[in-house]
C-alpha cells in the first residue's frame, strides 16, 4: 500500500479555517461564501454535514476549511448557531 505522501492526502495541518457568512446558495449543494477577510470563495458542506443532515442557507455563519494551494475554492466544517 502506498503510503499517505505518495498518494496526494493533505495533512491536516496544512488546511486553513476561516469564518464567514454565506452569500449565496449555487446549484449543486454550493455555496458563494464572504469570508471575514472580505474574500468570496466557493465552497460545499463537508460529508458530516452532509451526512447528518445540517441545512445550510443564506446569511448563516459557516467556518470554511481552505487549502493552501487553491485560495478560491473550500469546504464548510461547521455552521454557527
Amino acid at each position: 500500500m502506498a503510503s499517505p505522501v505518495l498518494r496526494g492526502l493533505m495533512a491536516k495541518e496544512e488546511l486553513l479555517e476561516f469564518p464567514g457568512t454565506v452569500s449565496e446558495l449555487l446549484p449543486n449543494a454550493t455555496f458563494r461564501v464572504k469570508l471575514e477577510n472580505d474574500h468570496e470563495i466557493i465552497a460545499h458542506t463537508a460529508g458530516k454535514m452532509r451526512k447528518n443532515r445540517i441545512r445550510v442557507l443564506a446569511g448563516d455563519k459557516v467556518l470554511v476549511e481552505m487549502t493552501p494551494y487553491d485560495l478560491t475554492k473550500g469546504r464548510i466544517t461547521y455552521r454557527f448557531k
